[in-house]
């Protein structure tokens, strides 16, 4: 539920929010994304938070970051870290859980409701921080995939879930061909 005049402020993890509208078929739609939470309240600011692999040539989420950052989004970075897992398979590492729970404490005080858009239960403490501030939280994420993609603790601990397949009439668009590391 949400209300015209609360101040309202969406927190997304990148590759999770990927990976959640990738199971479902779909790709997000960052401009209708944003003009859906303007629509619901006071949209005090959008954040995007992803992991960036440096060196590379071409980076398939580069031309996405550069798009939300010139489109209203917080863009909240990292490099990611490469390495080599025991089987000898080429690992990319990026969590950016830290950088978005400090967003969310610090801005908690000037907002009413935060919109996570992850399913990760590691949230689940912020989520409970965030409401003892008198933050209401919605998380946004699916239970429709096979296996679902929000830890039971985080949807439980929300004061709202709002199922991404739902959304999907208006937020979504079809998918494109897949590259390798395509996070848009």
């Amino acid at each position: 539920m949400f209300y015209k005049d609360e101040r309202l402020a969406l927190f997304i993890d990148g590759s999770n929010l990927y990976a959640a509208a990738k199971a479902l078929g779909f790709d997000i739609d960052y401009k209708l994304l944003r003009q859906e939470f303007e629509r619901r309240g006071k949209l005090v600011r959008a954040f995007y938070y992803t992991a960036l692999l440096e060196n590379e040539e071409y980076s398939p989420i580069r031309p996405l970051v550069d798009w939300l950052n010139y489109n209203g989004f917080a863009m909240r970075t990292k490099p990611a870290k490469e390495y080599t897992d025991s089987m000898g398979r080429r690992k990319v590492k990026g969590n950016m859980d830290i950088e978005l729970t400090v967003d969310a404490m610090e801005l908690a005080e000037r907002l009413d409701h935060i919109v996570l858009f992850s399913g990760d239960g590691d949230f689940r403490p912020l989520v409970e921080a965030l409401q003892r501030r008198g933050c209401r939280v919605s998380v946004v994420s699916t239970i429709r995939s096979q296996p679902p993609m929000i830890a039971d603790e985080l949807r439980r601990q929300a004061d709202n879930f709002i199922e991404l397949d739902a959304l999907r009439d208006v937020i979504g668009r079809p998918p494109r061909e897949p590259r390798d590391g395509d996070e848009s």
